[in-house]
């Protein structure tokens, strides 16, 4: 449950901190006093979306920090799940930056804003008045059910089975239509293929193939400048290396008596066996070369036919050629067994709807049983609440197809009247039959939820009276099994509560303070009679307060 609320630089907000009650916490205040104001601050504190205009003072950071008591929740593998510090008294923390950037902390340790989220969704659940038209939302009405129904462990089972379902149906749609592009395509991709085969295709065939070729075009002048190389090094009297061998003879003789002598005859040594093993390569060379004027004729009309393949099927080399010549032979495959894995995909994909057709049976099932207790329930709460003619019930409607839940759309069909046949409630309720009917839903909700708090933003527009004092107590009740925080401007409301907050403006400021006993007597005075306080107010205000 939120134990503390502080609000610090937010919208008309200086400074606000309240201390909550376990049980019904009451909060009232004039029209315009910013009790919207406080209720936007603990959207953000929860997780929502920041407007852009949180801050009062546009040079601070605005921050809204609530302290939750834990114990009992269950929350340990929450916390574990998203590596964070567990503790039975944890602080949520929000700040918004002047440069507008947003920053959320789980017990000081950042979080991301959808951890925050996910952790406000369990401790806190904000009805507001709009919140009414919630009703028309096939999603809320059938999670209302499935709750009483207690259906959460199989509508995982159903979740997972139906979404793996979906992803066989796009599996099988996918293989149909590679089959059918492969049925419009074949001949032209047997032809590619066929060809691409042929060509015998080999990585780096066209490296090779262009130095080979640079070779063969050149092969005369690279012949003659090798034998030119090899007169030069290795003619009997004048070639280089009998004048070196000769010139190291003479100074390997001299080397006893000019040193300096031996050591040139040394490096001599070293250029002579060089020169040796450059005449001898080229020696080789020479035997290689080739000249044949019909080798170089079919390395040129291969290479010409790489060239021409590429240019034709528009690739880059030999590489991408073989890898479309592959792909193309996998397709071929895949016509050729392609009914049998469309076959085979319409088998698994039958196997899994009729498992998730057999879940879905059991959600409708449950549902069914469920909904007579659901319906019960509801009519009670609002004969309580001054509508003992009203017709609820559930309707559960065939889908087409399974969807998201099951195979039901669930309707919760309404009359005011008994003898008025029932129609949608979100069609036919008026304002206050609609607080009535959301009252009545979320009491039934919250005893099956447990959910630690329940905050109601003035769910009790549109009624008065005797009808009031009613809905006072229904909220009341549900504080003894969890803690309620009500936005209310009914006394006979307000008179219900354990603790009693005002909020006020002063100065342009919004703040917020706890009754004691005397003040929430005139607090409760002004509600019954406006700004002149009556001693007949006071007197009926004692009494509501049980004075």
């Amino acid at each position: 449950m939120l134990r503390r609320l502080t609000v610090e630089n937010y919208v008309l907000i200086d400074h606000l901190e309240m201390e909550l009650d376990p049980g019904l916490n009451i909060i009232t205040g004039e029209t315009g006093a910013g009790k919207s104001i406080l209720l936007g601050a603990l959207g953000l504190l929860l997780g929502a979306r920041n407007d852009g205009a949180a801050m009062k003072d546009a040079t601070r950071n605005c921050t809204v920090e609530g302290l939750f008591d834990l114990a009992g929740l269950g929350l340990e593998a929450f916390f574990e799940e998203n590596d964070l510090d567990y503790a039975p008294q944890t602080t949520l923390t929000r700040v918004i930056t002047p440069a507008g950037k947003s920053r959320a902390f789980v017990n000081d340790m950042p979080v991301q804003l959808a951890q925050l989220r996910e952790l406000g969704t369990r401790l806190l659940d904000i009805h507001s008045q709009h919140q009414n038209l919630i009703l028309s939302s096939e999603e809320f009405r059938t999670s209302a059910l499935d709750t009483v129904a207690g259906n959460g462990e199989l509508l995982e089972q159903y979740a997972t089975q139906y979404t793996a379902t979906q992803q066989l149906k796009r599996e099988l749609a996918a293989l149909r239509e590679a089959a059918a592009e492969g049925r419009r395509n074949e001949e032209w991709l047997r032809h590619q293929t066929d060809e691409l085969t042929a060509a015998n295709l080999r990585a780096g065939e066209q490296a090779e193939l262009e130095q080979e070729l640079a070779i063969l075009e050149n092969a005369d002048r690279i012949g003659e400048a090798l034998t030119s190389l090899r007169n030069a090094l290795d003619t009997d009297e004048t070639g280089i290396l009998a004048q070196l061998k000769g010139a190291e003879s003479e100074l390997n003789h001299l080397r006893g008596h000019y040193p300096t002598a031996g050591e040139y005859a040394d490096r001599l040594r070293s250029v002579l066996e060089e020169l040796k093993d450059i005449d001898a390569a080229a020696a080789e060379a020479s035997e290689r070369l080739d000249t044949d004027p019909e080798r170089l004729a079919k390395r040129s009309a291969r290479l010409d036919a790489l060239i021409a393949l590429q240019q034709k099927y528009r690739t880059a080399d030999e590489t991408a050629l073989i890898a479309l010549r592959d792909e193309g032979a996998a397709k071929l495959a895949a016509i050729v067994h392609g009914d049998e894995a469309i076959a085979e995909a319409e088998a698994a994909l039958q196997r899994a709807t009729e498992v998730t057709l057999t879940l879905a049976g059991r959600l409708h099932q449950a549902r069914e049983k469920a909904a007579a207790g659901f319906e019960k329930h509801i009519l009670a709460t609002l004969a309580r609440l001054g509508m003992p003619d009203t017709v609820f019930r559930i309707e559960l409607a065939p889908l087409a197809e399974p969807g998201k839940t099951g195979t039901d759309a669930v309707r919760y069909l309404f009359s005011a009247n008994r003898n008025v046949t029932p129609r949608p409630v979100e069609q036919i309720a008026s304002g206050g039959e609609l607080s009535r009917v959301m009252l009545a839903l979320k009491a039934l909700l919250a005893q099956r939820m447990q959910l630690p708090t329940i905050l109601f933003d003035e769910i009790d527009t549109g009624v008065s009276g005797r009808i009031a004092d009613a809905m006072g107590e229904i909220i009341a009740s549900l504080s003894g099994a969890m803690q309620v925080v009500d936005i209310t401007h009914l006394p006979q409301v307000a008179s219900k509560g354990s603790a009693h907050f005002v909020v006020y403006k002063r100065d342009g400021r919004t703040g917020i303070s706890r009754l004691d006993d005397t003040q929430r007597v005139t607090e409760i005075a002004k509600m019954l009679s406006g700004a002149e306080v009556t001693d007949a107010a006071l007197a009926q205000a004692s009494i509501l307060l049980g004075r």
